[in-house]
Protein backbone atom coordinates (compact mmCIF):
# COMPACT_ATOMS: atom_id res chain seq x y z
CA UNK A 1 0.00 0.00 0.00
CA UNK A 2 1.16 3.31 -0.75
CA UNK A 3 0.57 6.24 1.40
CA UNK A 4 0.39 10.06 0.69
CA UNK A 5 3.60 11.14 2.38
CA UNK A 6 2.59 14.87 2.99
CA UNK A 7 -0.70 13.51 4.86
CA UNK A 8 1.23 11.51 7.49
CA UNK A 9 0.18 13.04 11.28
CA UNK A 10 4.16 13.77 12.75
CA UNK A 11 5.49 12.87 15.12
CA UNK A 12 4.83 8.72 14.52
CA UNK A 13 3.87 7.38 17.45
CA UNK A 14 6.50 5.62 20.14
CA UNK A 15 5.62 2.42 21.51
CA UNK A 16 5.26 3.85 24.81
CA UNK A 17 2.33 6.49 23.42
CA UNK A 18 0.54 2.72 21.66
CA UNK A 19 1.07 1.75 25.45
CA UNK A 20 -0.41 4.26 27.23
CA UNK A 21 -3.42 4.79 24.35
CA UNK A 22 -3.87 0.67 25.27
CA UNK A 23 -4.11 0.73 28.76
CA UNK A 24 -6.74 3.69 28.57
CA UNK A 25 -8.52 1.93 25.75
CA UNK A 26 -8.39 -1.21 27.79
CA UNK A 27 -7.03 -3.77 24.96
CA UNK A 28 -4.46 -4.72 22.95
CA UNK A 29 -3.68 -3.85 19.38
CA UNK A 30 -1.99 -6.17 17.19
CA UNK A 31 1.55 -6.12 15.86
CA UNK A 32 0.22 -5.44 11.99
CA UNK A 33 -1.60 -2.40 12.83
CA UNK A 34 0.52 -0.82 15.02
CA UNK A 35 3.33 -1.58 12.88
CA UNK A 36 0.86 0.20 10.39
CA UNK A 37 0.47 2.89 12.32
CA UNK A 38 3.62 3.86 13.56
CA UNK A 39 4.65 3.90 10.00
CA UNK A 40 1.77 6.00 8.06
CA UNK A 41 -0.28 7.53 11.18
CA UNK A 42 -3.37 9.38 9.79
CA UNK A 43 -2.39 9.43 6.26
CA UNK A 44 -4.14 8.87 3.05
CA UNK A 45 -4.18 5.90 1.13
CA UNK A 46 -3.13 5.78 -2.64
CA UNK A 47 -5.07 2.48 -2.91
CA UNK A 48 -8.28 4.07 -1.07
CA UNK A 49 -10.89 1.47 -2.55
CA UNK A 50 -12.44 -1.93 -1.05
CA UNK A 51 -15.14 -4.03 -2.11
CA UNK A 52 -17.72 -5.61 0.55
CA UNK A 53 -21.40 -7.77 0.13
CA UNK A 54 -21.68 -6.24 -3.51
CA UNK A 55 -20.51 -2.90 -2.43
CA UNK A 56 -17.78 -0.34 -3.08
CA UNK A 57 -16.56 1.71 -0.11
CA UNK A 58 -13.42 4.55 -0.63
CA UNK A 59 -11.20 5.83 2.11
CA UNK A 60 -11.16 9.69 3.01
CA UNK A 61 -7.97 8.72 5.69
CA UNK A 62 -6.81 6.36 8.42
CA UNK A 63 -7.37 8.02 12.07
CA UNK A 64 -4.10 8.71 13.88
CA UNK A 65 -2.53 8.01 17.37
CA UNK A 66 -1.40 11.48 18.94
CA UNK A 67 0.34 12.69 22.16
CA UNK A 68 -1.83 15.71 22.28
CA UNK A 69 -4.18 16.30 19.35
CA UNK A 70 -4.88 19.91 20.28
CA UNK A 71 -1.43 20.48 19.04
CA UNK A 72 -1.68 19.17 15.78
CA UNK A 73 -3.40 19.81 12.45
CA UNK A 74 -4.80 16.16 12.32
CA UNK A 75 -6.34 16.24 15.62
CA UNK A 76 -9.84 15.94 14.83
CA UNK A 77 -8.62 12.45 12.89
CA UNK A 78 -7.10 11.56 16.55
CA UNK A 79 -8.37 7.80 17.75
CA UNK A 80 -9.22 9.27 21.02
CA UNK A 81 -10.92 11.91 19.36
CA UNK A 82 -12.94 10.09 16.94
CA UNK A 83 -14.10 8.06 19.97
CA UNK A 84 -15.17 11.02 22.36
CA UNK A 85 -17.75 12.12 19.29
CA UNK A 86 -19.23 8.43 18.65
CA UNK A 87 -18.02 5.83 21.31
CA UNK A 88 -21.89 5.22 22.32
CA UNK A 89 -22.62 4.55 19.02
CA UNK A 90 -19.45 2.45 18.85
CA UNK A 91 -20.57 -0.58 21.93
CA UNK A 92 -24.07 -1.75 23.21
CA UNK A 93 -22.90 -2.13 26.57
CA UNK A 94 -23.51 1.30 28.57
CA UNK A 95 -21.26 -0.28 31.16
CA UNK A 96 -18.17 -0.31 29.38
CA UNK A 97 -14.89 0.68 30.36
CA UNK A 98 -12.67 1.02 27.30
CA UNK A 99 -13.29 0.45 23.82
CA UNK A 100 -14.64 -2.80 21.86
CA UNK A 101 -14.82 -1.04 18.74
CA UNK A 102 -12.12 0.83 17.64
CA UNK A 103 -12.25 3.38 15.10
CA UNK A 104 -9.23 3.06 12.56
CA UNK A 105 -10.00 5.35 9.26
CA UNK A 106 -13.04 7.64 8.22
CA UNK A 107 -14.70 6.33 4.98
CA UNK A 108 -16.02 8.50 2.84
CA UNK A 109 -20.07 9.96 3.96
CA UNK A 110 -19.32 9.04 7.44
CA UNK A 111 -18.98 5.45 8.21
CA UNK A 112 -15.81 3.59 9.80
CA UNK A 113 -13.18 1.04 9.49
CA UNK A 114 -13.12 -0.63 13.02
CA UNK A 115 -11.18 -3.02 14.25
CA UNK A 116 -13.79 -5.23 16.38
CA UNK A 117 -12.47 -6.96 19.45
CA UNK A 118 -15.71 -7.64 20.62
CA UNK A 119 -16.02 -11.44 19.72
CA UNK A 120 -11.63 -11.97 20.07
CA UNK A 121 -9.87 -9.49 22.14
CA UNK A 122 -6.70 -11.50 20.85
CA UNK A 123 -7.79 -11.78 17.62
CA UNK A 124 -9.91 -8.13 16.80
CA UNK A 125 -11.59 -8.16 13.04
CA UNK A 126 -12.14 -5.29 10.75
CA UNK A 127 -15.73 -3.79 10.01
CA UNK A 128 -17.34 -1.17 8.92
CA UNK A 129 -19.57 0.43 11.44
CA UNK A 130 -22.90 1.89 9.48
CA UNK A 131 -22.76 5.71 11.33
CA UNK A 132 -26.62 5.92 9.85
CA UNK A 133 -27.89 2.59 11.09
CA UNK A 134 -26.40 2.76 14.48
CA UNK A 135 -28.07 4.35 17.46
CA UNK A 136 -26.57 4.98 21.01
CA UNK A 137 -25.75 1.78 22.56
CA UNK A 138 -26.62 0.10 19.20
CA UNK A 139 -24.52 -0.34 16.84
CA UNK A 140 -24.59 -1.64 13.41
CA UNK A 141 -21.54 -2.92 12.12
CA UNK A 142 -20.24 -5.23 9.18
CA UNK A 143 -17.58 -7.58 9.09
CA UNK A 144 -15.16 -7.22 6.02
CA UNK A 145 -11.98 -8.66 6.80
CA UNK A 146 -10.57 -11.01 9.55
CA UNK A 147 -7.57 -9.37 10.63
CA UNK A 148 -5.96 -5.85 9.96
CA UNK A 149 -3.54 -7.68 7.10
CA UNK A 150 -6.38 -8.77 5.30
CA UNK A 151 -8.17 -5.32 4.82
CA UNK A 152 -4.89 -3.77 4.07
CA UNK A 153 -4.41 -6.65 1.68
CA UNK A 154 -8.00 -5.86 0.40
CA UNK A 155 -7.09 -2.23 -1.02
CA UNK A 156 -6.89 -0.93 -4.81
CA UNK A 157 -6.70 2.34 -6.21
CA UNK A 158 -9.80 3.38 -8.09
Amino acid sequence: MEIKKDSIAYPLPSNELIEEKEKKWHLVLLQDYKAFVMSYNGGEPVQDSFSCDGYEYGIDRFLCILKNARESEYGIYDISVVDTQIGEMLTDNEELIGIEVLPIAELYGGDMVCLDFRENPDSPTVCIWDSEESDEFEPVTYEIAKSFTEFYDMLYEE
